[in-house]
């Protein structure tokens, strides 16, 4: 009766341990950034949107944006195109297709994972990008959460 007792208390523990570091790990989010050096405080959602469908060339200061992605499968890319473009990623690369075969645009540069992403925001004013919000770090200031 010991061990099934002793069995049963670490069953529950172990549960309870998964479901602490489940809800730690869900609490963490994509934020959008830019540099310190960039004079904008923040952004809505319509912005952010315009921005990376290629509507809008500039953040609300008047000053020249440029949109980056991370690398296509991460999850922050994926996060960041349910929650602000709304659209899949066939609808994507169809609505690039037509822009980019009509010279109307080209899509965001996509630039490797948040790590990267944060490095070329941070030492660039004119970029914005996405990151885990765990990755914020003094070289970026946070515009958007989503």
């Amino acid at each position: 009766m010991k061990k099934r007792h002793i069995h049963n208390l670490f069953i529950s523990s172990f549960s309870l341990l998964s479901l602490v570091l489940a809800s730690t790990l869900s609490l963490a989010g994509v934020v959008v950034v830019v540099s310190t050096s960039n004079a904008n405080t923040e952004l809505d959602e319509k912005q952010i949107y315009n921005i990376y469908m290629g509507k809008s060339k500039s953040f609300p200061d008047g000053e020249k944006v440029l949109p980056i992605d991370q690398k296509k499968g991460s999850a922050n890319r994926e996060a960041f195109r349910e929650s602000i473009l709304q659209k899949s990623s066939s609808q994507l690369n169809t609505y690039w297709s037509r822009l980019i075969f009509t010279g109307k645009g080209t899509p965001p540069q996509e630039s490797g994972n948040a790590s990267v992403v944060k490095d070329l925001v941070g030492k660039n004013p004119n970029l914005i990008g996405y990151i885990d919000s765990s990755d914020v770090d003094s070289s970026v200031k946070v515009l958007y959460e989503l």
